[in-house]
């Protein structure tokens, strides 16, 4: 019989570390700068800010300084080309390998879980409702109700949700936005090397360890 770990929390990033969404959001990003006549930003310097609250990523994209209209026109134009995209036929944001059965594991050992996202509320919805996650996570962060990566508080919510405590939280990233989240907040830090940001950037930043396949992380719960 599995032990249950109902005093561990594990709180999973989303695009980049449960899901690749890397082509829609460079897709939309670049269509949001396109349609108000501003220099387009390069595919990589978009990849480098998934995981940040759509408003901090435009404003570091920009290279310039933003006006509040200017900022919220492109933030906006994102939002709602993203949200076009998603209503599209051939619109897919796939799980990585492994991830699906990771969680399945967790959850059959009773491990509480939870997603600390720059996405959005709506957007986060949308991957859950896709790929049928529904009855995996107690609780779900997002900039709704949170400031961004990597400020504590959206780990101290889901911390509080799941009545655990910092030492007991793992923060599983791929962006060293969400190392440096799990500093913050007191918690440890897994880094994941399929996703956005490479390894050493994710070990600077305070990972506490690297996987390389989802799976990898029950061996660590495992033994913590």
């Amino acid at each position: 019989m599995k032990k249950a770990r109902p005093d561990i929390l594990v709180v999973f990033d989303c695009d980049g570390t449960l899901v690749d969404s890397q082509h829609n959001v460079v897709a939309c990003m670049r269509l949001a700068f396109e349609s108000l006549s501003m220099p387009i930003p390069e595919e990589l310097a978009i990849r480098r800010t998934i995981g940040l609250n759509p408003e901090i990523a435009v404003r570091h994209l920009a290279g310039v300084a933003l006006d509040d209209i200017q900022l919220e026109n492109i933030v906006s134009g994102y939002k709602n080309a993203f949200f076009q995209r998603r209503l599209q036929p051939d619109h897919h944001e796939p799980l990585f390998a492994g991830v699906r059965e990771t969680l399945s594991e967790l959850a059959a050992q009773q491990i509480s879980m939870a997603v600390a996202t720059g996405k959005s509320l709506r957007g986060l919805n949308a991957v859950i409702n896709q790929h049928g996650l529904h009855d995996y996570f107690i609780s779900l962060q997002t900039p709704d109700n949170n400031p961004g990566k990597p400020h504590p508080q959206m780990l101290e919510r889901a911390m509080m949700e799941a009545g655990t405590l910092p030492e007991r939280t793992f923060m599983i990233g791929d962006t060293s936005f969400d190392m440096m989240l799990a500093k913050n907040a007191g918690c440890r830090g897994i880094g994941v090397t399929w996703g956005y940001h490479d390894a050493d950037e994710l070990l600077e930043s305070g990972a506490e360890r690297l996987i390389d396949r989802p799976e990898e992380l029950l061996d660590i719960i495992r033994t913590s």
